[in-house]
């Protein structure tokens, strides 16, 4: 397996910035070549004004790059809806989230665990049952804090986001949300304060329920993947980049036996918004490839939550029921004394578990990251357990056994052919 690495520190970042040409052009000759891909007609050319305050400032002032001009401040939210009733509510139930509020006057639930936020839309003829109808249970939407939604939102269009418009009935919050990934709506919350937030507003809390309930003990999104067709992995790191000032993080192209894939993270000003975007490297039908046509389009390919300890969720996890990936060979848990000496992780613990280890130990002091990943769960959308010890990546140690676990599991499926 090959794996190319790059890591962009500030200087290379900028070095690296997306020029700020209108991506629908490429999209379009993306078109002409695999008509297939052909997704322009709801695309926005999200290139700033060329009077736009920030047009030409990011070429010249660097700090404009680690900016915040949107305020932003975290997750929100992620928003789920299914074709199929009750595929949902018992999957997060399982995965340790509460049903802590229902809405005042539409099908939407709140679930919750931790600082994590999961809305069920059931409501009919909503834009997340439009996308459920096309895609499948999944995650169809996502919401950002912010510090004023007006100005955030007003920012957006300006820079040529496209609004989309949630129906509000009376006595109701305007949530302002603009289109995102695959057309889902992305929203700007900026009331999210207990006692002032968008659900104590919209929402009745559930009488005898804890609001944030500790569940498992996942506490908030860490972060969350786009899966992206071939040649668009540029366009959404452009739309995060203009209309967010998100900067590349990291950028790896890893091979497998049989696939590839490119990746690109990137990460928001605030540090607390991470979403790394996937397509498929190799002519093959990889991973990537598998995802885009069993969701029918570009989406949220998996949500990766945080935790303080990974061993006790994973087994929360596997007693409530919930599938994980099988873990790798011996061969690897033999080799992380070589990989990362001085770790001083509990080894045989990690490998009954399948927990995959990373991170460095260079200077003496273990700067680890321990994750896994629950199967796909939903069509083929699957969940990621993190324990951060110091290390801000993405587990980029553990990419061969991964994407080999992955594979693996194609080819039980029957999706690869070898």
């Amino acid at each position: 397996m090959r794996r190319r690495e790059i890591t962009l520190i500030p200087e290379i970042a900028a070095m690296h910035a997306h020029t700020a040409r209108c991506p629908a052009v490429a999209a379009r000759t993306l078109a002409q070549r695999h008509p297939a891909y052909d997704t322009t007609s709801d695309m926005p050319c999200i290139a700033p004004p060329t009077n736009h305050p920030l047009s030409d400032k990011r070429e010249t002032n660097m700090a404009d790059l680690f900016d915040n001009p949107m305020q932003l401040m975290g997750f929100e939210f992620v928003e789920f809806a299914s074709p199929t009733p009750n595929i949902l509510e018992p999957l997060f139930e399982q995965m340790g989230f509460t049903l802590v509020a229902r809405h005042r006057s539409k099908d939407v639930l709140l679930y919750r665990q931790g600082e994590i936020n999961f809305i069920v839309n059931r409501e009919p003829n909503s834009e997340g049952a439009y996308f459920a109808a096309e895609h499948g249970p999944s995650a169809c939407g996502m919401a950002f804090r912010v510090k004023d939604s007006h100005m955030a939102y007003a920012r957006a269009l300006a820079l040529g986001a496209q609004p989309i418009e949630i129906a509000t009935g009376p006595m109701e919050l305007r949530l302002p949300a603009i289109k995102g990934i695959g057309g889902a709506p992305l929203y700007l919350i900026d009331r999210f304060e207990d006692g002032k937030s968008i659900y104590d507003i919209d929402f009745e809390f559930i009488e005898g329920v804890e609001r944030r309930p500790v569940g498992h003990g996942l506490r908030v999104v860490d972060h969350l993947t786009h899966n992206v067709y071939r040649g668009r992995m540029t366009y959404w790191a452009n739309y995060y980049e203009k209309l967010f000032n998100f900067r590349e993080l990291r950028y790896f192209d890893i091979e497998g036996e049989y696939t590839g894939l490119t990746s690109k993270a990137m990460t928001a000003p605030d540090g607390k918004i991470r979403i790394p975007l996937n397509e498929e490297s190799g002519k093959g039908s990889g991973q990537i490839e598998e995802f885009l046509m069993a969701f029918n389009g570009e989406g949220i390919q998996h949500i990766a939550f945080l935790t303080d300890d990974l061993i006790r969720i994973i087994d929360n996890l596997q007693m409530a029921g919930v599938p994980l990936m099988t873990g790798p060979n011996n061969y690897y848990y033999e080799a992380l004394e070589t990989r990362l000496p001085g770790h001083g992780q509990p080894v045989g613990e990690l490998q009954s578990r399948g927990i995959l280890l990373d991170g460095t130990t260079a200077d003496g002091t273990p700067r680890l990251l321990l994750q896994i990943f629950s199967k796909p769960l939903l069509g083929p959308v699957f969940f990621e357990f993190i324990q951060r010890k110091g290390d801000e990546g993405f587990g980029e140690g553990n990419f061969k056994a991964l994407f080999e676990s992955l594979e693996r599991d194609q080819i039980e499926r029957g999706t690869l052919k070898v």
